[in-house]
């Protein structure tokens, strides 16, 4: 999860103002968390303390109301009756990193996702985009190698995987879709080397570029087994104390091994 929060952060800065180099600074003083973030911590919030996604995710919107959250998520976030949109937006892929890392089988994770990106990203886009996303990392964080994640995601997804890199990035345009984002953070993470190449490769793309490396990131983190400390820093020092607690709080319960790295 960590690792989305940190693609969210260090690609805010390019979103509206595209970089096509992988030679950047990752933080500068302008970088910010987005909704990409808020919607993340709102669902590891709600696997936390077993509420429903729907009522964390207003909950969050609420305290986070300026986020840069898209305009039917804005409608569907101020209903008394909030109702799923049938959107295939990515906004379904950026949150659900906490799904991929919170439980122990695929089928789980699987269930999780459809879950979490339903009450809003019904379309059928919307929830593959999420359930790729959350099973690319359940199966790097449980030691399947790259050549098995892309082979399993292009068979149960039928996203392409395997296109050369430098051609996805000579052509790469704006997509607020999860079928035009996904497959090209997968492929940014398929292709890096470490946890900081990740997330340099996604942000070259250009393009949604803060949830673009918000979904590498999430991946990357799992599969190189954590986030640099580096960014860590960072993160928490950009985050507020609120988040930062979910966050620890997360890590502390689904990843124990590991929640030195996090306080």
């Amino acid at each position: 999860m960590l690792g989305a929060i940190a693609g969210d952060i260090i690609g805010s800065v390019y979103e509206h103002h595209n970089t096509k180099s992988a030679d950047f600074p990752l933080f500068v003083p302008r970088s910010m968390f987005t909704d990409d973030t808020v919607l993340t911590v709102a669902l590891a919030d709600s696997i936390l303390n077993k509420v429903p996604y729907i009522n964390k995710l207003q909950e969050y919107y609420n305290r986070y109301p300026q986020a840069g959250y898209g305009g039917f998520f804005h409608q569907w976030a101020r209903s008394a009756d909030p109702r799923p949109y049938n959107s295939f937006g990515n906004g379904s892929a950026m949150r659900v990193s906490p799904v991929g890392f919170a439980y122990a089988d695929l089928d789980r994770v699987l269930q999780e996702a459809e879950r979490s990106a339903a009450v809003t990203h019904n379309h059928p886009e919307g929830i593959k985009g999420a359930q790729a996303t959350a099973a690319a990392i359940y199966l790097a964080r449980t030691g399947r190698s790259k050549e098995e994640i892309r082979a399993y995601i292009e068979a149960t997804f039928n996203y392409n995987l395997s296109r050369p890199f430098h051609e996805i990035w000579q052509t790469y345009r704006y997509n607020e879709t999860c079928q035009g984002t996904v497959p090209e953070a997968i492929t940014a993470f398929m292709v890096s080397t470490d946890f900081d190449d990740a997330i340099r490769k996604a942000v070259s793309l250009g393009g949604d570029s803060d949830t673009l490396a918000c979904i590498t990131g999430g991946i990357a983190e799992a599969f190189y087994d954590g986030v640099p400390e580096g960014i860590t820093r960072k993160v928490f020092e950009i985050l507020d104390t609120r988040l930062a607690a979910v966050v620890r709080t997360f890590y502390g319960e689904y990843q124990a091994r590991k929640i030195e790295e996090y306080l």
